[in-house]
């Protein structure tokens, strides 16, 4: 027999006090270990990788869809629930809300590996939609491992999970860490954007690993950062513009090295 979700209306209730805070707080996401994925897309590429959420939320109308319920279904039957539309639209990210939200259990941080291959360094990333892209082209880019340092926005805020469209599921994400505590542990070059570098991205050999170093939106790599790189390259602009947005940056990177992997010479036998 199905067990249908339970149903609150008042804003008033305890639980849906709780889930107003974790939506609107970074800090009670990070505190809780959870946060929230808006929308059947997210949680649809949650639950393929193999998660289960702690709390799965729909409207009255959402639920009316079989897609829904059965994405509901997934769910222990005492961690789903019917909210208000109007609760909903407020924990939502988005202006137009598809009805369902899911709060589920954020990945404990793991250990630096003592070898990393082709990875993400990244120092101050703050714009949540660059980081969520980033992390999109990382997965595509078949990446393990994405390394935040201090001061990064965080990782596993409703935006930037957002922004990753089910990245995160399939990555490694470190955060807290300093590009220089990577240095000796990188298999390959660590390598840095610089406008000014006399070398080109499409000049470099990137066929092995490489951990790729990129910093803040605005004032670029730190001093610190910028000394551990062992190469420096431009991206050639022929356009009357210095510079990409970084998030534009690091796909530009992954997909060169994509091609040229693929156009590499096959040894002989």
């Amino acid at each position: 027999m199905r067990v249908e979700p339970r149903l609150i209306r008042s804003r008033d209730n305890p639980q849906v006090k709780a889930l107003l805070k974790l939506a609107r707080s970074s800090r009670e996401q990070r505190a809780s270990a959870t946060t929230i994925l808006d929308g059947e897309r997210l949680i649809e590429a949650f639950q393929a990788s193999g998660g289960t959420a702690e709390a799965i939320l729909a409207t009255e109308a959402a639920y009316a869809s079989p897609p829904i319920r059965a994405l509901m279904g997934h769910a222990p039957a005492r961690a789903r629930l019917l909210l208000a539309e109007p609760l909903v639209r407020q924990m939502s990210q988005v202006v137009t809300t598809s009805g369902l939200l899911a709060v589920v259990r954020i990945p404990a941080p793991q250990p630096i590996p003592e070898r990393v291959a082709t990875c993400l360094l990244l120092e101050c990333i703050q714009d949540p939609g660059n980081l969520g892209s980033i992390l999109r082209s990382a997965v595509a880019a078949a990446i393990d491992h994405v390394f935040l340092s201090p001061g990064s926005v965080y990782a596993w805020s409703p935006k930037v999970i957002r922004a990753g469209m089910g990245a995160h599921f399939f990555l490694s994400i470190h955060e807290g860490v300093a590009p220089p505590a990577l240095v000796g542990r990188a298999l390959g070059p660590i390598i840095a954007t610089e406008p000014r570098a006399v070398d080109s991205l499409y000049d470099i050999d990137l066929s092995g690993p490489v951990a790729w170093l990129f910093g803040n939106e605005g004032s670029g790599l730190s001093e610190e950062a910028a000394r551990i790189a062992t190469r420096h390259m431009r991206i050639p602009m022929p356009g009357a513009t210095e510079s990409l947005n970084v998030a534009a940056s690091v796909a530009v990177c992954l997909f060169e090295q994509i091609r040229q992997r693929l156009h590499a010479p096959t040894p002989r036998a």
